[in-house]
């Protein structure tokens, strides 16, 4: 299987949901939620990926970074990458539903497993598309992390109790689903929470808890405050709120606030091993990805999967081999100019 197969195959499955453009910049599918767009104008889905052009890298080649490692360690395993799948649901109406929720998450479990990374699992406004994520989660001897809609607090409970009992490796919450069209519209309440809830939630459980959604510095801060082990700087791929800036312009100032106290993840825009390193360089500890792997999943199955996290693999050990980056720790902001 070519990588054309496989974008032509999804081109075909997911018609009618996403165009598999060249460039898979939000333009064609502004305002498609459900589907694969972005709310409103799609300014904010655009600004994910804007955010990224800001920054050129410091092209170098002298020095002894020939084979650059990219393992790191994260939530207690040996990843071979820094890319994780991230939570996605909604196979039928997001995706065209060429694939059932089922099939969609053993793909990307299982598929990530055999990589030598982690998938993260969704929720979604059918409750049946949670214990999906969960029932690949079990099969794959509990290698996945599942995320939890903001539902009420004993849902969530209930559901974190769910993922222990499967042996995941990590849970959370993506607060940045707190005003999902998709979830109002199928009678699944979300909102926002307080402080004494998340921490209600974060010593419910003894997994490392993830907060996906964090955008603004006194967030991040309420987040390290309250024992939250890792945050992901998101914006919900652009998909919830309109004209808010892209994660690249705001992951500097979060990492230099909460860095040394908690893990920080982004995502929003991310589309190549470039990014990735960019990503990295900005104080990162890991990317989440989505799209393209979507895409991947969907055009050709595990394969597909494999060969698309493959791609953009080989994609950033090169950017590291030209910046002179031999490991993930070697990877700084000294690699980057802010045009």
């Amino acid at each position: 299987m070519e990588l054309a197969e496989v974008y032509n195959s999804a081109r075909e499955k997911m018609k009618g949901y996403c165009r598999v453009c060249p460039v898979c910049n939000g333009v064609a599918c502004r305002g498609e939620v459900p589907g694969m767009g972005g709310a409103g104008r799609g300014a904010s889905f655009e600004a994910n990926l804007a955010a990224w052009r800001k920054y050129q890298l410091e092209m170098r080649t002298i020095h002894q970074a020939k084979d650059p490692n990219t393992e790191l360690e994260l939530f207690g395993q040996k990843l071979t990458t820094p890319i994780i799948k991230a939570p996605v649901t909604g196979s039928t109406y997001n995706m065209g539903g060429s694939l059932t929720e089922e099939e969609y998450a053993n793909i990307v479990v299982g598929a990530s497993k055999e990589f030598g990374t982690i998938a993260m699992t969704g929720d979604g406004a059918d409750p049946s598309m949670y214990n999906s994520g969960l029932e690949a989660i079990r099969d794959f001897g509990g290698f996945g992390i599942p995320i939890i809609k903001p539902r009420k607090q004993k849902e969530i409970i209930r559901r974190i109790q769910l993922a222990e009992e499967v042996g995941a490796q990590a849970v959370g919450v993506d607060i940045d689903g707190a005003g999902l069209i998709t979830m109002a519209l199928k009678g699944q309440p979300v909102g926002p929470k307080t402080k004494e809830e998340l921490e209600e939630i974060v010593n419910s459980t003894e997994l490392p808890f993830i907060l996906k959604g964090i955008m603004t510095l006194d967030e991040a801060r309420l987040a390290a405050e309250i024992g939250i082990d890792t945050i992901v700087v998101s914006n919900h791929g652009g998909r919830v709120l309109d004209s808010t800036p892209g994660t690249a312009d705001v992951l500097p100032e979060i990492v230099s606030e909460v860095g040394d106290r908690i893990n920080i993840l982004v995502d929003g825009g991310i589309r190549s091993g470039v990014d990735v390193l960019k990503a990295l360089a900005l104080g990162a500890d890991a990317i989440l990805l989505a799209r393209p792997l979507i895409i991947a999943a969907f055009g050709g199955e595990k394969e597909g999967f494999k060969m698309v996290l493959d791609k953009i693999t080989i994609e950033l050990k090169k950017a590291m081999i030209l910046t002179g980056c031999n490991s993930i720790d070697d990877i700084d902001g000294n690699i980057l100019r802010k045009v």
